[in-house]
């Protein structure tokens, strides 16, 4: 049997994936829908398997997939307690995972803008982080990347910006997240837009310049002009001859090679060849002079002169210029300092004939110097530097910059284009992106990073992505000589134990292999066709640790019964939890979620407690209901239909985010200590395996992490 230690030969197992699989954890070219024989259609019709969540058994479909790896880590950042993770199957959301038009400006990480249909795996954009009360800017990578066909919906803005979505696609207002289309009844109730409401973000990107010959004349003027980008040298020697032309010599410091760089490639597309640039070559007061071909004097001149009647084109190039020169961008805003009175009359004139608003101040302690100072904040900063596109691109991070409502993001209308276009959409490791000057959403992204992430309704519980060769790819990935054997969870993002299973039959494939390499394992399921692998889960545990956990998160029948219809009933799960403890493998209970205002009471935590207990469960963990963007929308939706009278509870209860206020949880978890002190339930592990081994100590109750299976 293969040694639980890790060797010093382990290593990221992300390192062992041939190739680059670009975000894509699957062959697209071998996806397909099974054909259920009885009724034709594509469907798991699986007898035994549990009933469908949402309708009849033509209702759930499964959709076939090869995946490319199957053993996944966890990213170093996040808080559960496990590093690697096997998920056999998946949900799919195509409803509402392709959101945006392509032609969609992002905001990148590096201040600049990226249509959306070319933004790729690995580019870093802008996205948002929750601090305290606020919505902070936050550079974030995108982790992966879909395009699909799919109607569309036009959204106008009364700053002019429209962006063209998915109704399914959901932006962050005022007033929370919201899906571009919906209804109040039915099944597409939900939040959704409506004319007045108001997003957050800066508004609309403004249109980058064009590379255009003006364009670089005016680039080449703003950076000539500047004081000390370009300057003439003397006469030069040439063995015992005097050369009496004059050159010009590139003089920048080494943190401005971006722009060193722009000027010398605008030369050289107007004939003006220099030198190759050496910017390492800086000398000891950072002012490095960079050698450069003597170049006619006459031609620079032509080049960098000022037009009787600059055209738009000429000033957004002599802005970006003078910018790279003379300009900088500290504390959020935006100065061009010069002592040279025409060019602090061109710029000003450049802003002005562009909107922007703006000061000039005098220098204190330099009499002859004048700063031109923009105004306006975020937006006026972001539109400055994308209609002028300066060459460097120090300045224009956003990081930590708290979101703002605009006056001028209110919706102006809502329309339906009545066409099927292609729409993109993107995971960011945030959960959202900027688009168009809009905070938009991921549509249920997971920090986890999933090919296909699940949304929170109804594709959810009827469109499953199926790995079919998980089992094959689990012994392969085992038996390579870097995997280091480290415990393996499974149902961390979706129910290994779906319907799906008593179909396709692939956890007792991994938990073979798992057996076979005597690999530590976990297991968490809210579903009873985990007692057809009992045995074949005891043979694991006589090889190495194994843990299971089952999710009750209430005895309430009425409970059940409108929150998770297609669940076995609580009472039969507890019964997976007696049938391990006669084969004496210890199971405890993840009661989770519990639901504010209906499954939180003593009477009925003492209840649900007790019967965890009577089932012979070696623990129990309470987790509160915690509501993600995605579940958030879900839920206020069903408890709108099933509950209404809690419905203002719940808005006031997780007004400020996801989670319960803290001073809740903790009375939660109080009553649940208590009643699990009364029946033995202590904080620790209990139970022990076959072969002897004591059994890993499960968490203490109240300090778990949620997983998805709600």
């Amino acid at each position: 049997m293969r040694s639980n230690l890790c060797s010093n030969r382990c290593v990221r197992w992300e390192q062992l994936r041939e190739g680059i699989d670009n975000g894509a954890l699957l062959e697209l070219s071998e996806v397909r829908q099974p054909v259920d024989r009885g009724t034709g259609r594509a469907g798991l019709g699986t007898p035994g398997s549990g009933p469908v969540v949402s309708g009849d058994d033509s209702d759930a479909v499964a959709v076939e997939i090869r995946a490319r790896s199957i053993i996944n880590r966890v990213p170093g950042e996040s808080a559960v307690p496990f590093r690697w993770t096997v998920n056999p199957y998946r949900g799919c959301s195509h409803a509402c995972v392709y959101c945006l038009s392509g032609d969609t400006p992002i905001l990148m990480a590096d201040g600049r803008t990226k249509r959306l249909s070319s933004i790729r795996v690995g580019d870093r954009v802008y996205g948002t982080r929750r601090v305290g009360d606020h919505r902070r800017y936050t550079a974030t990578p995108v982790l992966a990347h879909w395009a699909t066909v799919d109607r569309a919906y036009r959204v106008t803005l009364a700053d002019g910006t429209t962006l063209v979505a998915g109704g399914d696609h959901r932006f962050l207002t005022t007033s929370g997240w919201k899906h571009v289309t919906g209804a109040k009844a039915g099944r597409q109730a939900r939040g959704h837009l409506v004319e007045g409401d108001t997003l957050l973000g800066t508004g609309g990107y403004a249109r980058g310049p064009e590379d255009t010959e003006t364009y670089r004349q005016g680039y080449l003027c703003g950076v000539v002009d500047g004081d000390g980008v370009l300057g003439e040298c003397g006469r030069t020697r040439t063995g015992r001859s005097v050369n009496d032309e004059w050159g010009y010599r590139f003089r920048l410091a080494p943190d401005e090679h971006e722009a060193l760089s722009r000027a010398a490639r605008y030369l050289s597309s107007f004939g003006v060849r220099t030198d190759r640039l050496d910017v390492a070559a800086a000398t000891v007061d950072r002012r490095a002079v960079s050698s450069s071909r003597r170049v006619a004097p006459a031609r620079v001149r032509e080049l960098a002169s000022l037009p009787v009647a600059p055209c738009d084109e000429w000033r957004k190039g002599f802005l970006a210029g003078i910018f790279d020169s003379e300009g900088s961008c500290s504390g959020g805003v935006v100065r061009v300092s010069s002592t040279d009175d025409e060019i602090i009359t061109e710029v000003c004139l450049g802003l002005k004939r562009f909107g922007f608003d703006y000061i000039v101040e005098e220098c204190a302690g330099r009499p002859s110097m004048r700063v031109v100072r923009l105004t306006g904040g975020l937006r006026e900063r972001l539109r400055f530097f994308h209609t002028t596109d300066p060459a460097i691109i120090g300045g224009r991070g956003i990081d930590d910059v708290a979101i703002e409502p605009e006056a001028r993001l209110d919706i102006v209308s809502i329309a339906d284009t009545g066409q099927e276009r292609a729409l993109y959409d993107i995971t960011t490791g945030t959960g959202d992106f900027l688009a168009d000057g809009v905070v938009s959403h991921n549509c249920f992204a997971r920090r986890t990073h999933e090919y296909l992430d699940l949304d929170s309704g109804h594709d959810f519980d009827t469109k499953i992505m199926v790995k079919v060769n998980a089992g094959e790819l689990v012994r392969k990935e085992l038996a390579h000589p870097r995997w280091c054997g480290e415990p393996i969870a499974m149902g961390t993002n979706t129910d290994p134990y779906q319907r799906a299973e008593g179909r396709y039959r692939l956890m007792p494939q991994i938990i073979g292999a798992l057996r076979d390499f005597a690999n530590p394992l976990s297991i968490l399921t809210k579903g009873s066709l985990i007692l057809r692998d009992a045995e074949l889960i005891a043979e694991a545990a006589r090889q190495a640790p194994v843990s299971l956990a089952v999710s009750v998160g209430s005895l309430d029948e009425q409970v059940w019964r409108s929150v998770e219809p297609g669940t076995p009933r609580p009472q039969r799960r507890l019964d997976v939890v007696r049938r391990f403890a006669d084969l004496g493998i210890g199971c405890s209970v993840l009661m989770a979620p519990i639901l504010p205002g209906l499954t939180d009471t003593e009477e009925q935590i003492e209840a649900t407690v007790a019967g965890i207990a009577a089932a012979g469960a070696t623990g129990v963990t309470p987790i509160v209901l915690h509501l993600r963007p995605g579940a958030r929308e879900w839920y206020f939706a069903w408890l709108a239909r099933w509950y209404p009278g809690l419905y203002d509870y719940y808005a006031q209860l997780y007004r400020r985010g996801a989670y319960a206020p803290k001073s809740y949880q903790e009375t939660v978890t109080a009553r649940v200590r208590r009643a699990a002190h009364r029946y033995g339930l202590r904080g620790h592990g209990g139970g022990r395996a076959q072969d002897g081994a004591e059994r890993p100590e499960r968490v203490d109750p109240g300090t778990g992490e949620q997983l998805t299976l709600l």
